[in-house]
Parts: C-alpha cells; structure tokens; sequence
C-alpha cells in the first residue's frame, strides 16, 4: 500500500512517498483540520513554512492526533529571503519551536531568491545559510536537509562550496511541466525530487485530455495526476482543506500503463502561465 512506501535519501532517512501540502491552508481551524484529517486518512508526511503562516496549527494537529513522532516526517523551510547564517539558526528556532518539535525531519531553503525579486544572485547568501543548515543537521536538529526552487546552478554552487549535496530538491512540477533539466539533474545526483503542486492548483481537474484518462481507469482526475508524479519517481506533496479530497487523494494504490505515461508525457503547455508560489 502507497501509505507504507518510503524513498530512501542520499543519507539512508526514508520519506513516505506522498506527502501532505499546506500551502495556502490558513492558520487556524482550516490548517488544523486539514492536516488532522490527513493523519487520521494515512498520510505521515506533513509539508509546511515559515513563510505559510500556519506551523502552529500544524503542530497542534500533530499533537491531537496522537500519533508518535517517530512515526511522522516534518518538513519545513527557511523564508526564501533569509540568507545569512545567524537569520537561518534564528529562524530554525522560530520554526521547531512553532512545531513544538525536538527535530526537525527536512529543513529546505525555500527559494534560492527572495519572492520579491526572483532572480536575484544570492549565491553567496545560499552559501552562507547552506552552512548553517549543514551545522544544524550535524547537531543531530534536522534528519535532511534539502533546497526548493532551486536550479541547476544553485545547487552545483552550493555543493563546490561545501562538499555537501543537498538531499531534496522542492520544485513545482505535474503533467505538462516536468522541469525536466533540474529533474534529469536531481536524480542523476541522488536528489529527490518532490512535486508540489502536483494538480497544478487545480488547473489540471478541468482538462479534457486528463479527465479521458481518468474515466479509463475509473480514478479521480486528482489522483491520475499524483500517481502520475509517482510513476516519474517523485515525491508529490497534493494539498486540500476538504476532508473527502484528503482521503481520496492518498487512495493510489494502482499503475497507469506506460502507454498512458507516454501520453501524458507528450502534453505540454496545459495549463495558464502562473507565477510561481511563495
């Protein structure tokens, strides 16, 4: 069953292969029950930030579903616009203790730019909280540490710096937009790459293409779209508020055939241009 599948990381920690994403969920009532809901459903891997607005109610979600941490995989990330050594520790102590948390299980940077100027050259900004990331998983604070957004450049830049690899790469990829570049590069380096926005915030449910696939095997457009994810060997993180869609989302045990893999590899420009998220 999808709920007992792992990816293993570079460093041997395993991941569950799907996640659950709270980005966009509002801090409160709907962050905490959509992440309540999605314990209760299976799920054990809870994807949050800093920058969402909503790790405590992640963590009391986490704590009222009673579940043993040791059981459970956290990940959240630094603000894409910290890039200085001492910003990264303070923050990282602002997020676990959001999280109520002892540890953390994947600590990212959320973007190698600030959202308010993507594009910018924070190289040596990258460096300097790679760093300190690289510190605090020495200290045994964090189980992985990892990169989001980030191209093929950023990370060679952070690697010749360091040494260090990172272990996870969080990019916006689904059907019709594979970044395929830094995607070849990630997993030709032993870097997981994981899917968010795996439906394309919802741009995917009303597409007649996909939705013709889904009718042949009697699956929700939803789930073609993240198993799709799967069978590329990534690791989606799909998000909903509503309890039904939580459940359903993680139902995936089944295949598409490579004949469908194939057609939903040659569907390009699919969707709307949108910026990416922050």
């Amino acid at each position: 069953m999808i709920k007992e599948e792992f990816f293993v990381l570079s460093n041997g920690v395993k991941i569950p292969k799907v996640g659950f994403g709270t980005w966009q969920s509002k801090s409160g009532e709907e962050a905490y029950n959509a992440v309540l809901w999605a314990l209760e459903a299976g799920y054990r891997h809870i994807d949050t930030a800093y920058a969402y607005e909503n790790e405590e109610s992640v963590a009391n979600a986490i704590i009222d579903s009673k579940i043993k941490r040791e059981d459970l995989f956290i990940t959240t990330k630094l603000p894409s616009h910290i890039k200085t050594y001492e910003g990264c520790i303070q923050y990282f102590n602002e997020s676990i203790n959001n999280l109520k948390l002892d540890y953390i299980d994947l600590y990212l940077i959320h973007a190698p730019w600030p959202w308010s100027n993507i594009g910018q050259d924070c190289t040596e900004g990258n460096i300097e909280v790679w760093k300190a990331m690289i510190d605090l998983y020495n200290q045994k604070k964090i189980r992985a540490i990892g990169v989001s957004n980030f191209h093929v450049q950023d990370i060679k830049a952070l690697v010749e710096a360091t040494g260090v690899w990172p272990m996870v790469n969080q990019i916006r990829y689904f059907i019709g937009n594979r970044q395929d570049e830094i995607t070849d590069f990630c997993q030709a380096n032993n870097i997981l790459v994981q899917a968010y926005s795996p439906m394309a915030t919802s741009e995917l449910l009303n597409n007649s293409k996909i939705i013709e696939i889904a009718e042949k095997y009697n699956k929700s457009v939803a789930k073609i779209c993240i198993r799709y994810c799967l069978q590329k060997n990534t690791n989606p993180l799909p998000k909903s508020v509503h309890k039904e869609r939580i459940i359903d989302n993680i139902d995936l045990d089944f295949e598409i055939s490579k004949e469908d893999m194939d057609y939903l590899d040659s569907l390009h420009h699919i969707v709307s241009t949108r910026k990416l998220r922050d």
